[in-house]
C-alpha cells in the first residue's frame, strides 16, 4: 500500500422497554428515533402502538466551472437533491420497533445507475434484548464509515465528500447486531457488525455471494451530548472536550455492482474489501472530523463478449473537515478531500483533490439551514488554475424538515 504524504493529511445509542430511558434524540438510521424529535406524532390510548411522521427536502442551485482558469459554466446543478419521508415507531412494546423511510427523486433512487426507481431506502424492524444491546432485521445503512452513517440531514456540506463517494457501502438487507457499553465511569465503547445480501437496495434476488461488515468505536471521554458523534458541526456547543475514534471492515463478495452495494453493473461477479478509519471532535463550537477509507478489488476491470469493460473502483482516500459554530448560529467550515484510485483503473480514474468552504445558518438546527458551500478541484496534484481537469463549483441549498 502506497504511504500516504503527510502534507494530503495536514492541508447505540439504544433504547430499553420503558421509554423513559431512550436517549437518542437525533436521526439516525441505525436505530429509530422515538421520543422528544418533533415530528407528527401518533400514540394509541393504551400506548401499544406509537408512530412519528416526518419530512425533509434539499432544494439547490449550484454550477461548476469549464475550466481553473476558465469561469465559463459547465453545468448547472438546479433540482430537488433529497425528497423524503419517514416514519418510526414501535408495536405493543418499545422493543419491537421499525423505521420506514422513501425517496421521491430521482438523484435519490439509484435511478440512472440501476434503471429502476428504488423508492424504498430503510424498511427495518428493531428488537431490544438489553437497553445495551439490539439487533435489526431489514434493509437499513451497514455499520460503515462516520460519515455515511451520518444522515444527510446532519451534514454541515451540502455533500458528502468525493472519498464517501467512490467507497461507501451505503445500506443492504439483512441482519444486524448493535452493542454498547462503558469502560470505566466515563468512557464508551460500540461494537456494530451485519451479515447481508450484498446487493444492495435494488436486488430483487440474492446470489450465494454475501457482505459481512463490523465496525467498532471508542470516546474516551463520554458520550457526545444529543448523540452528537454522528452529527456534523459543533451545534450543542460541548461544555467539555468529546472525542471519537472509529473503524472497521467489509468484505462483499460476488458482487456484480462497481460499488458492491451501489454503482453500476459489472460484466462479472467480484469481491470487494473495504476498510475505513475516522474520528470526530468536538469542543465549545469547534468540530473536526478525519476519515480515511481504503478499498481492494479481486479484479478491478471486467469484460463482456464484445470487449466493452466495466471497472470496479479500488485506491484509497482521506477527507478531512473543521468547523466553527457562532453564537449567532452562522457557522464557517473547511474541508479537504484527497481520493487516489489504484493502478489498475489508472485508465479510468485520475488523482482527485478538493478544497471547499462552506458557511451555514442554521435556523433550527439541522432541521432547518442555509448552506453555501464553494470549491476548487484539482487532478494529479496539480493546483494550477490551467491544470488539466480543474474547475471551479459552487452550490447554494436550503434544507426543511421536521
Amino acid at each position: 500500500m502506497k504511504i500516504i504524504r503527510l502534507s494530503r493529511i495536514v492541508c447505540f445509542m439504544v433504547f430499553s422497554f420503558c421509554v423513559d430511558e431512550v436517549l437518542a434524540q437525533r436521526e439516525r438510521d441505525e436505530f429509530p428515533t422515538l421520543k422528544n424529535f418533533k415530528g407528527l406524532q401518533f400514540k394509541s390510548s393504551d400506548s401499544t402502538i406509537y408512530m412519528n411522521f416526518r419530512f425533509r427536502m434539499q432544494n439547490r442551485l449550484g454550477a461548476s466551472t469549464i475550466d481553473g482558469d476558465n469561469l465559463g459554466i459547465r453545468e448547472f446543478d438546479a433540482r430537488v437533491r433529497r425528497l423524503r419521508m419517514r416514519v418510526d415507531g414501535y408495536l405493543y412494546s418499545p422493543k419491537f420497533s421499525y423505521t420506514i423511510q422513501l425517496a421521491f427523486t430521482r438523484g435519490d433512487q439509484d435511478f440512472d445507475d440501476t434503471g429502476v426507481a428504488n423508492i424504498v431506502r430503510d424498511a427495518v424492524v428493531f428488537y431490544n434484548f438489553t437497553p445495551n444491546f439490539y439487533i435489526a432485521f431489514g434493509l437499513n445503512k451497514l455499520p460503515g464509515n462516520r460519515q455515511r452513517v451520518n444522515s444527510s440531514g446532519q451534514l454541515q456540506f451540502a455533500d458528502r465528500s468525493i472519498v464517501n463517494a467512490a467507497m461507501n457501502i451505503d445500506r443492504d438487507f439483512g441482519i444486524k447486531a448493535y452493542y454498547k457499553n462503558k469502560i470505566g465511569e466515563t468512557a464508551v465503547y460500540h461494537l456494530k457488525g451485519a451479515i447481508t445480501t450484498g446487493e444492495g437496495r435494488v436486488a430483487n434476488n440474492t446470489d450465494k455471494g454475501l457482505a459481512y461488515t463490523g465496525r467498532a468505536e471508542l470516546l474516551p471521554l463520554g458520550a457526545f451530548t444529543d448523540d452528537g458523534d454522528y452529527s456534523e458541526g459543533d451545534l450543542m456547543r460541548e461544555r467539555t472536550p468529546k472525542v471519537s475514534f472509529g473503524g472497521g471492515y467489509s468484505k462483499n463478495v460476488g458482487t456484480t455492482r462497481s460499488g458492491g452495494q451501489i454503482g453500476y453493473y459489472l460484466y462479472e461477479p467480484v469481491t470487494l474489501q473495504t476498510y475505513f478509519a475516522d474520528a470526530i471532535f468536538k469542543y465549545n463550537g469547534w468540530a473536526y472530523q478525519f476519515e480515511y477509507i481504503k478499498r481492494t478489488v479481486d479484479k478491478a476491470i471486467t469484460y463482456n463478449e464484445a470487449g466493452e469493460s466495466a471497472y470496479a473502483f479500488n485506491g484509497q482516500g482521506i477527507n478531512q473537515q473543521i468547523s466553527y459554530l457562532f453564537k449567532s448560529n452562522y457557522e464557517l467550515a473547511g474541508r479537504y478531500s484527497w481520493l487516489e484510485p489504484g493502478a489498475s483503473i489508472g485508465d479510468y480514474q485520475q488523482e482527485t483533490e478538493i478544497i471547499e468552504l462552506g458557511a451555514t445558518k442554521y435556523l433550527h438546527q439541522h432541521r432547518i439551514k442555509f448552506q453555501l458551500n464553494v470549491n476548487y478541484q484539482t487532478k494529479q496534484g496539480v493546483f494550477a488554475l490551467d491544470g488539466k481537469g480543474n474547475r471551479w463549483g459552487g452550490v447554494f441549498q436550503v434544507e426543511l424538515g421536521i
